[in-house]
Order: structure tokens, then sequence, then C-alpha cells
């Protein structure tokens, strides 16, 4: 199947082509060996609002959904062409519709739905609603994006189950325990601040441009494995590390940033923090993240038996949460596989919607019920 996936669930405009073909036995994603769909990503456009939103330190999501209707149709082409569907016969080479339908900005949300809809419409398409958080969890699936002709057929990865997945972004940190593809328990997530939305409150308290995760991280690693005196007096807390259950709480880790720069500068206001005390308080406060997603994964992986544990979201192309993690999956007793997606792949984008979509697709008992018409994908908003 040839794949149109949409994704404009915040302030990303994302479109991307996927070619995708089974593995596994019929009716199921995948079968008994384990090897899940194989895709090939034949374009993957982004079209991202960082200024737009630098200067409120967060997303606005009226301003969001404006750029989304000014970027669609420019995004929706480049992805059309690099995939080598420039054509109008070509919409026929289409098979199938997929688009972020929930959870996400409800603005931003309506831009992508309303055009996908209206795509489906004109090309007389089946189309899908897909959940946001299950295309991260797709994404461990995809490759970089091949080319058309070079007719290289990629491999399904191996995902074993049942699985443990940390979802970590902007707006969602969850622990979820997957018995099958599309078979989901939720036994943990964020009581308050998602793991993403510290990295960026916190960057926005210390000076560092929005979004936080990449400054944050770039500026941690330059006190990467050099403790110093500064270092030595930051020490923040790691909530709920070792509560038992799986929850996740950041909001009083952002608080505890703001009351070391509060006594320690004098002010929260524009503080003027030396750049090695500003490294050394972005390599802590990322290390106090790290650690409790990584402790609370391990011991959800162990408690329930996992033979695979995966990766997704935003957050998921921090790369000391990638290594650590993977580090720590490798102690487990029961050697399971640890699958992440590729950077490119974790953060919001078209390819995994699509993936999903797929994944849906594949699992209905007769293909054509998985998908609804135009008129009916409004309705999971």
């Amino acid at each position: 199947m040839t794949i149109l996936g949409i994704e404009t669930s915040c302030d990303d405009t994302a479109i991307a082509v996927v070619e995708a073909h089974s593995t596994g036995s019929a009716g199921s994603p995948q079968g008994s060996s384990g090897q899940a769909p194989a895709f090939r990503v034949l374009s993957n456009v982004v079209s991202g609002q960082v200024e737009t939103h630098a200067a409120f330190g967060g997303v606005v999501p009226t301003l969001a959904a404006r750029e989304h209707a000014k970027n669609f149709a420019p995004v929706l082409l480049r992805a059309l062409y690099e995939a080598g569907l420039s054509s109008p016969e070509d919409d026929k080479k289409i098979d199938l519709i997929a688009v972020t339908t929930h959870p996400g900005l409800m603005p931003s949300l309506l831009v992508g739905v309303h055009a996908a809809r209206a795509l489906a419409w004109q090309m007389e398409k089946p189309i899908i609603g897909i959940n946001h958080l299950e295309g991260h969890l797709a994404a461990n699936l995809l490759p970089e994006i091949t080319r058309k002709d070079t007719n290289v057929k990629t491999k399904g990865h191996e995902i074993l189950f049942p699985a443990v997945a940390l979802i970590v972004s902007g707006g969602h940190t969850q622990l979820v325990v997957m018995r099958d593809w599309l078979e989901y328990e939720v036994i943990g997530e964020t009581r308050d601040d998602a793991a993403g939305e510290a990295f960026d409150k916190v960057a926005k308290l210390i000076g560092l441009p929005f979004p936080g995760g990449p400054p944050i991280s770039q500026l941690a690693a330059k006190s990467q494995g050099t403790r110093n005196k500064i270092q030595d007096t930051i020490k923040l807390p790691r909530p709920m590390m070792n509560k038992e259950g799986y929850d996740f709480s950041f909001s009083g880790l952002k608080t505890a940033v703001l009351y070391f720069v509060r006594d320690t500068y004098g002010t929260v206001e524009n503080p003027d923090i030396p750049e090695d005390a500003k490294a050394a308080l972005c390599a802590e406060f990322q290390q106090a993240v790290v650690d409790v997603l990584v402790a609370k994964t391990v011991r959800a992986a162990k408690e329930h038996g996992a033979k695979t544990v995966m990766l997704g979201g935003g957050v998921a192309a921090n790369s000391e949460l990638r290594r650590q993690l993977g580090d720590a999956v490798a102690t487990l007793p029961q050697s399971p596989i640890y699958q992440l997606p590729t950077a490119a792949m974790a953060v919001d984008n078209g390819a995994m919607i699509a993936a999903a979509a797929y994944l849906r697709w594949q699992q209905m008992t007769e293909p054509d019920q998985a998908a609804t018409t135009w008129q009916d994908v409004a309705v999971q908003l």
C-alpha cells in the first residue's frame, strides 16, 4: 500500500508518503516470528513554526492553526513531488489517507483533519483517523527516507511481545504495556508537566530559546563527565522516582530549578547566570529527568516481563536518554530487544501516522472496515 500521512497536532505541518507491505500472517500486524510490517519512506516533509512561537516560550494554538493553513498546500506538494507523485494521474497511486485526529491542539487538528477530508473526497480514497501517540510507537518501525528508484525493500523490525513503551514528548509522558500492536494498557503517565514541557519551561527560566530540549542538551554536553565545584553545589530532586506505581511528575523539578536560580542569583527575572554555571545546571536538570524516566521504564520492563522495550516521542531524540535507557535495558535478566526510532522519526512527522494507519488497516478481518468515509473522520475529533 501507498499511504499519505498527515500530522498537524501541534506546531509542525508534516506530510509524508509511505510504502508498506506485510511480513507477517494475514489479518495480523505481525506473524509469530515477531516480524512487523516493512515500510519505505518515500518522502517526509515537515514545516516547523519555531520562529512564530519563540517569543511566547510555547505554542500558541490559534497562531499554530494559521501557520498550518498557510503551510499545508506547499508541504503537500513537496511531499508528493519528492515521492514521485507530482502529476494529476498519480493520485491513483495513493491507496489510503491517514490523519492525526487526537490528542493535540484542537485548532491545529482541525486544519489537518479538514484538509485530509477534502483530499479523500477529491481523490475518492479511504481515510483513517489516527491517535498521535500510536503514531509515536509506530515510528519505531520506520527507516530513514528511501528513494523509490532504489528498489530496496526495507526489512520489518523484530518486535516481541509483551513490550513496554515509554512515550515522552512536549505534551505527553506515558508508560504503556503492549500485548500486541494496537493492544495497549497505559500503566503510568504524568500528573502535571510532561518531560518535554519541563525542558521548555526550564529553558525559558534560564534564558535559553524555545524549544528547550536541544539547547539544554547542548549545554549539558559541555559539562558531561567533568564534574566541577559548580556542579557539586547543584542537586535537584528526582520526583516520584522511587514511589510505587509508574506515574510521573515534573512540575516540582521545574520549581526546584526556579528556587535554585532565585536563591543563587537573587532573581528569576533575566538572571545573570555564568555560562559554566548554566551548563552545569542544564546537565543536572537533564540527568534528573533521564534518571526518573529510565528508572520507571526499567522497573516496568522487569515487572511485566517485557521482551521489547520501546521509546517514542520528541524527547526520544535526546541522546542521553537514548544511551542511558539502552545501557539500563542491557542489564535486564530477560535480555529484551531495545527498539527506538531514528532521531528524524522521533519528532512529529507524517510518516509515523501513515505507519500507524497501516497497522490498523492490516489488523482488520476485512480491510475495508478499517477506513471510514471523509464525512466520518471529523467525528473522531
